[in-house]
């Protein structure tokens, strides 16, 4: 089965680098944006079956994206994977406590990251 990957990412390179693992490894649907305001409206239009969301972008940081998100009937159910380079245990609690899917860290591996994202969401299709 097909799934649709929604990444929320302001670096481009990681937009591009995991839109490229994703659709070669995977065969998924990739949508891409680059802030958390694009990212909502693409979620409510397209409705993907998850979120990869980087935590430290400008203007709406990731938690902030996330909670938006929450917030909106459309699009509440979408599992949400926080992609962050904070490795400290307190950040990683503070992820966690949101109420997100999961927490990944950059650097991600291109090859893995289907595989992954397919164990973390629990889908068994993969």
């Amino acid at each position: 089965m097909s799934r649709r990957i929604l990444i929320i990412d302001d670096e481009e390179d990681i937009r591009e680098v995991a839109a490229l693992s994703l659709e070669t490894i995977a065969g998924w649907e990739v949508l891409l944006a680059g802030s958390g305001a694009a990212g909502i409206a693409k979620a409510q239009e397209h409705l993907p079956d998850a979120i990869l969301l980087d935590v430290m972008m400008p203007e709406m940081d990731g938690p902030t994206t996330f909670q938006e998100l929450r917030a909106n009937p459309e699009t509440t159910h979408i599992p949400v994977i926080l992609l962050t380079a904070k490795v400290q245990t307190a950040d990683q609690k503070r992820f966690s406590d949101l109420g997100v899917s999961a927490v990944m860290f950059k650097p991600f591996d291109p090859l893995t990251l289907a595989k992954d994202i397919a164990q973390t969401l629990g889908w068994k299709d993969e």
